[in-house]
């Protein structure tokens, strides 16, 4: 076997994979993603077909289980990434700081403090910050404070990173000072030339029509277009990283242009006749869903529920200039995914994958200010 150099992260809690596409962008191997979620584990699966995937609850591991699961040996874990549970925190939730999942925050910090990578990075809502949670995030750091030095908890705005959505989150980010150059939270605020990417430029390219009978995964597959050249643009199609990537979809989108998720919703003529008096900006007075702003980023976009919560769907914006909400695919380029990454065929779970998903050009941003920053004679190096 050839010996190479690699730089193994783990995502724990991976959902679809927005972290792990950050992370492999900018350099990283993403060895292992760990989820209890079945949906979210098949389309972390499609995208990462070299990784490792373990379908299991994070409370019956331990760091050195999940090491010898990958295959991993004392020194061969670089990074540990993860967005753990957030239902708890949220602020449009009920700010129940004894809800269950809010305990799953501490166990990632548990894991780390046990796998013992180089650096560690979390992500999750600004609720989190509140002073009722307090508690949670401080018997979180008890596992890792005499370890690894913490940076103060840092807030990022995607917009400001060239994501078309305000969506706003709290990064927790700590490393071993043996392993890696001194950073600081200035290390990672985005660069003074990062470009705006506004909802108009996020869905250009996308079909704007829309049959609302397009429901089966196959009717979702539909021609689309990048337009322009900076930044965003350049990783709608491009910048796939080795090994990433689903073969078929790949594929479908060379040689036909065509990608999944256009799919319809069908609105009665009394919900579709008050969405058209809904203007940019301005909610529906009785979904609540907001119509996109072309001139303007989106805001946040909600994941619903799961089985286990009642399997309640998360309202949806509408679209700028269709009176329909927005489809998946419309979805995924709005929080900054490429048109080659895939989710559940499903509505209700593809939303779901997405909505709870870092944006990956938030996470190839922060991740490259970590990979820059990993000492060249500490390379984590491991046979393949």
């Amino acid at each position: 076997m050839q010996k190479c150099c690699a730089h193994n992260v783990i995502d724990l809690f991976c959902g679809a994979g927005g972290l792990s596409l950050g992370a492999a962008r900018a350099g990283f191997t993403v060895r292992g993603a760990v989820d209890i979620d079945p949906e979210a584990t098949i389309a972390h699966k499609l995208n990462f077909p070299d990784t490792v995937h373990l379908q299991t609850d994070v409370l019956g591991l331990t760091g050195q289980s999940l090491r010898d699961s990958l295959g991993l040996k004392n020194g061969d874990l670089t990074g540990m990434i993860s967005g753990p549970p957030c239902q708890g925190f949220s602020s449009i939730g009920r700010r129940d700081k004894d809800d269950a999942r809010n305990k799953l925050f501490a166990e990632f910090f548990r894991i780390v403090a046990e796998a013992r990578p180089t650096f560690f990075l979390a992500e999750n809502v600004p609720g989190i910050m509140r002073e009722g949670n307090n508690e949670i995030r401080n018997k979180a750091f008890l596992y890792i404070e005499d370890k690894y030095i913490i940076l103060p908890a840092m807030t990022i705005r995607a917009s400001d990173y060239g994501a078309p959505t305000t969506r706003t989150r709290i990064f927790f980010f700590g490393y071993l000072p043996d392993e890696m150059e001194a950073l600081t939270a200035d290390s990672f605020k985005p660069p003074a030339d990062t470009e705006n990417v506004l909802v108009k430029d996020a869905l250009r390219g996308l079909p704007t029509k829309i049959n609302p009978n397009w429901r089966r995964e196959a009717q979702g597959w539909r021609v689309v277009h990048v337009h322009g050249n900076g930044y965003y643009a350049s990783r709608l199609h491009g910048h796939v990283p080795a090994g990433v990537g689903c073969s078929s979809a790949m594929k479908r989108l060379k040689n036909e242009s065509r990608a999944s998720g256009s799919l319809g919703t069908v609105h009665s003529p009394r919900v579709a006749e008050r969405y058209a008096k809904v203007e940019c900006g301005k909610y529906d007075c009785v979904s609540k869903s907001y119509r996109l702003d072309p001139n303007g980023f989106c805001p946040t976009l909600r994941a619903g529920t799961g089985p286990d919560q009642g399997s309640f769907q998360a309202v949806r914006p509408l679209h700028p200039t269709e009176n329909r909400v927005i489809t998946p695919r419309e979805a995924a380029r709005l929080n900054g995914f490429p048109d080659w990454f895939q989710f559940s065929p499903t509505k209700w779970h593809s939303f779901r994958q997405i909505g709870s998903s870092v944006s990956p050009i938030v996470a190839e941003s922060v991740l490259t200010v970590i990979r820059r920053a990993l000492r060249p004679g500490n390379k984590k190096e491991e046979h393949r």
